[in-house]
């Protein structure tokens, strides 16, 4: 993206503890993303940076103090990229991420990696320095224009290709099939490319919340008028007969070709028969919010 505006923060650390469930550190080594998702559910940390360009159109790269002693954090899981991608395009020129990971040689922490991006692999020699590392990429489609639609990340066919590098390197990999777009996204075919080089695969559905809602349902409108109708089922009527069968569906097919099924699970469970684990989060709100109400109902 030739349009982006690049500045530059000084913080005290990179390294912020984390409300995810998967992990108690979250390194951001960038304030923003330029890959523009238009469904991007960080687009919220925009009213936190002072700007006021689009969200995609502006990357803060991070300065921080060098991490003193590493091994304080031995044991700790570290997320890398929460609500950024660390691996953007400007990474290969600043580098911040990568610094990052140098600062942490040594440590026997559990680190996992978020991305879209191919340059990942570019760091194999310091992520594999640690204990059991994983590297995740967001796939959501197999068709390129839909793709491009969508967000500016690399192709989806150079996102297969690392994770196929790094699954022959030994690193754990995980296809965050997200969002799943109703009667876009193709599940199975998705997981029938991706298979034989992956251990996790986690499903999680399209969530229209915030500003990108309007974006989203004019787009649907404009490009699938057919599905429309479905959107607006969905999406303004709160209706999940879609997500109770597709469901239904990917258990079948996970009986039907040995892969362990589960919803809503803890993210890193091993396999039986070593083929990839599918893990369902089409319901995780309502077991969030179920389990808040729970809680605020105990005496």
């Amino acid at each position: 993206m030739n349009n982006v505006k690049i500045g530059e923060v000084h913080v005290k650390s990179v390294l912020t503890k984390s409300n995810l469930p998967i992990a108690g550190y979250s390194i951001n080594p960038y304030v923003g993303c330029t890959h523009a998702c238009k469904y991007c559910y960080a687009c919220f940390m925009k009213r936190f940076t002072g700007h006021d360009e689009p969200w995609g159109t502006f990357l803060d790269v991070k300065y921080w103090q060098p991490v003193k002693n590493a091994h304080r954090y031995d044991g700790k899981t570290m997320i890398v990229g929460s609500v950024t991608d660390g691996y953007n395009p400007q990474e290969e020129v600043f580098r911040r991420t990568r610094a990052f990971l140098e600062e942490m040689q040594g440590a026997k922490i559990n680190l996992i990696i978020t991305t879209k991006s191919d340059l990942v692999v570019r760091d194999l020699d310091l992520i594999k320095s640690f204990p059991s590392p994983l590297v995740s990429w967001s796939i959501n489609t197999l068709d390129e224009d839909f793709k491009n639609d969508m967000d500016s990340a690399v192709s989806i066919e150079r996102r297969i290709a690392a994770m196929k590098k790094c699954h022959e390197e030994g690193i754990r990999t995980t296809c965050f099939i997200s969002p799943i777009f109703p009667e876009i996204t193709d599940v199975f075919a998705i997981i029938e490319r991706i298979k034989d080089f992956c251990d996790y695969i986690w499903l999680e559905n399209l969530n229209l919340r915030g500003n990108f809602k309007a974006d989203i349902m004019q787009y649907i409108g404009e490009k699938y008028p057919q599905l429309l109708p479905l959107y607006q089922e969905i999406y303004n009527r709160n209706d999940r007969t879609y997500w109770r069968a597709l469901d239904g569906s990917v258990k079948e097919y996970a009986e039907r070709n040995g892969f362990l099924y589960v919803i809503d699970e803890e993210p890193f469970l091993r396999s039986p028969t070593g083929k990839p684990v599918i893990i369902n989060y089409f319901y995780h709100s309502e077991i969030k919010q179920s389990a808040k109400t729970q809680n605020a109902e105990r005496p």
